[in-house]
């Protein structure tokens, strides 16, 4: 009985009614797509991060017995063409260890194992260039064995007493792992992997709240003309409990729709998605798909938050219904929720002291929702300002609008308000880059103790029978080699190859090979940073078109009443805009202050010029696409006032 009620009162809202309809479900159509992104992010992280774990094995425990060990494993990196590649050496204990993911059988001594990418590249280049120093390749490794496609990985076999599984090595996140013995090949995610994993989770929180905002806000899309319908229906002897069944039974059902056509909105972006380059390289397809049980929580999440939300609403509809279908304006927010946010700003930089990455994502997800509850109080004092100061007739109507229904106001504001936060945080952490080095490139080593003359003799030997000038010198302990001479990729890599297992366990590198790791971080930052904006922007460009419009559908009525008293459709645009763009700026603008104010804790080295540049053009394209989406709705006014004699839904 409620469905078929439900049902007959959407239809019989004709064209503009399900026009209202097809607005919520595209808004949570939106916040579905974006959210399974966001939760796919993480999952895809987590997923590189185990793919990745047996690079960094646990080491046998000191007292353990010796049969307890069944390999070696050490790890270094190599360079070609400027790009890292991963070299992973090991050598067997036991006859029976279990080799790495991604290969069939353990490594023999002497045989190397190349990825995809990095075996197509040795095919490409000359001998002397890369394949000279993996001479004997045995296969190419899986996908199993590399954290994302294209990534340049060797695996190297060696015997257990083999000088470069003997040798000393550094223990650093340039130079690699030193030779442990090891259980097992099953590691743990290295602290690089996990450190990008809680980037992820503090970008995930920064992307879902507003999300969560605007999936809530859908549901309360042309509120106005639902609460009049169901008051009717209360008045005229509905029960509380069929009003709220029939809101729940609507809302569900078009949010329901909405997650489903997410979904595959989704699904079908995940190509796209997948080109997205961070930590070095693209993605797996399999890794953005967030699986079947997180995809079955987030449909059945979404519709019951718009659920909720919906009812949430439904209290003046309840309790009084004459109240509703009068359109007598609500009581006022009260001043305490400014004080909450005022409270959570006072306390956020004590709150992120500590090293946690919960605490630090719960305190921007307590400035978030403070935020969104103190924005409606705010836009109703902006409305009493505009009003107080209102020299025109569009002015006041804006400012009288905002009085009565600061909500209303807020939800359209509310998605820039919250991305203005987000761009105020992100922009103000988005780092600069290195000092880069003057000169030309240099090749070092670090030679073992008393031996640096013995080894800068066999490199100039090495390059002299590779035709590669150099001049090769002695610092401290390090043989540095400076290539003369034309010098361009190619020369350079075979100078890497000449000097390739020069020192064992030791790779040649440049000061700007050292520095790439850093460099790499940078630019990772800053593309997050990035995505994080044109998540937070297109949700704010799509909640800014599609609330507007319901604004309008919500206010046919009372547009239709101005109209027959004679004021112009340019007053009525002019005064809607003003409505939007008042509250746009101040709130959009606090917001960006108050995102700033929450960086501060977080910033090291004071404010970065790109930062800067990266907050002042996300803002400037992002309110550019927010005032364009609300101009879109500007034929729907004139639709809706071309017949302005009122009539009843």
């Amino acid at each position: 009985m409620n469905l078929d009620l439900t049902w007959r009162l959407l239809k019989g809202g004709g064209r503009k009614g399900l026009l209202g309809v097809w607005l919520t479900l595209g808004a949570v159509a939106v916040s579905t797509a974006l959210l399974l992104f966001a939760v796919a992010a993480n999952l895809a992280f987590d997923a590189r991060a185990e793919r990745g774990a047996w690079r960094n094995p646990v080491p046998v425990a000191k007292d353990a017995a010796a049969k307890d060990a069944v390999a070696v494993e050490a790890s270094r990196f190599d360079y070609v063409r400027d790009r890292a590649i991963t070299v992973v050496d090991l050598a067997a204990l036991r006859p029976d260890a279990a080799p790495p993911p991604g290969l069939p059988r353990f490594p023999k001594p002497g045989e190397t194992w190349l990825s995809p990418a990095l075996a197509e590249l040795a095919r490409e280049l000359l001998p002397a260039e890369l394949g000279d120093r993996y001479p004997r390749p045995a296969g190419v490794l899986g996908d199993e064995a590399l954290v994302y496609p294209g990534e340049l990985v060797a695996v190297v076999g060696h015997a257990p007493d083999a000088p470069a599984m003997t040798a000393e090595r550094s223990d650093d996140w340039i130079v690699g792992k030193p030779p442990v013995r090891v259980a097992s090949l099953a590691g743990t995610p290295s602290e690089d992997a996990e450190a990008y994993k809680v980037l992820a989770v503090i970008a995930s929180v920064l992307m879902v709240v507003p999300l969560l905002v605007f999936g809530g806000a859908a549901a309360r899309l042309t509120v106005a003309r639902r609460d009049r319908r169901l008051a009717a229906l209360r008045l005229v002897g509905a029960t509380p409990g069929q009003v709220v069944r029939m809101t729940v039974a609507e809302a569900v059902l078009v949010a329901l729709a909405g997650a489903l056509v997410g979904a595959v909105a989704f699904a079908l972006a995940v190509p796209l998605l997948t080109l997205i380059e961070i930590q070095g390289g693209a993605w797996f397809a399999g890794d953005l798909f967030p699986g079947l049980a997180v995809l079955a929580g987030v449909l059945v999440a979404v519709p019951l938050l718009v659920g909720l939300s919906a009812v949430a609403g439904l209290r003046r509809v309840v309790v009084s219904p004459l109240g509703v279908a009068k359109r007598e304006t609500p009581p006022g927010m009260r001043f305490v929720r400014v004080l909450a946010l005022l409270a959570v700003l006072a306390a956020f930089p004590m709150l992120t002291q500590g090293t946690s990455v919960a605490i630090v994502a719960v305190a921007l997800g307590l400035a978030f929702l403070c935020l969104n509850l103190a924005g409606p109080w705010v836009v109703g004092l902006i409305g009493r300002i505009t009003a107080g100061t209102a020299r025109g007739p569009a002015r006041l109507l804006a400012g009288r609008r905002l009085v009565d229904d600061p909500r209303s106001a807020w939800r359209t504001v509310s998605g820039v308000a919250l991305t203005g936060f987000v761009a105020g945080f992100l922009g103000l952490l988005s780092p600069g880059a290195f000092a880069q080095a003057d000169g030309p490139p240099q090749l070092r080593v670090l030679a073992p103790a008393g031996q640096a003359e013995q080894v800068a003799g066999q490199a100039r030997e090495r390059l002299a029978a590779a035709k590669v000038p150099a001049v090769v010198t002695v610092v401290k302990r390090t043989v540095v080699a400076a290539p003369s001479g034309p010098l361009d990729a190619a020369a350079m890599d075979r100078a890497r190859t000449a000097l390739a297992g020069l020192v064992p366990g030791r790779t040649p590198t440049t000061e700007a090979d050292e520095r790439g790791f850093g460099d790499q971080l940078l630019a990772d930052v800053r593309v997050g940073t990035i995505v994080v904006l044109s998540v937070s922007f297109l949700v704010a460009i799509a909640s800014a078109g599609i609330t507007a419009a319901s604004s309008v559908l919500d206010r046919r009525q009372t547009y239709g009443l101005l109209r027959l008293a004679g004021t112009p459709l340019e007053v009525l645009d002019r005064a809607r805009r003003a409505e939007t763009l008042i509250p746009l700026g101040v709130m959009g603008g606090g917001a960006i202050l108050v995102g700033a104010f929450c960086a501060t804790p977080f910033m090291i080295g004071g404010v970065s010029v790109a930062g800067v540049v990266t907050l002042v053009v996300c803002v400037v394209l992002g309110f550019a696409g927010v005032i364009g989406a609300g101009a879109l709705s500007r034929p729907l006014l004139r639709s809706v006032t071309a017949d302005p004699a009122p009539r009843p839904d």
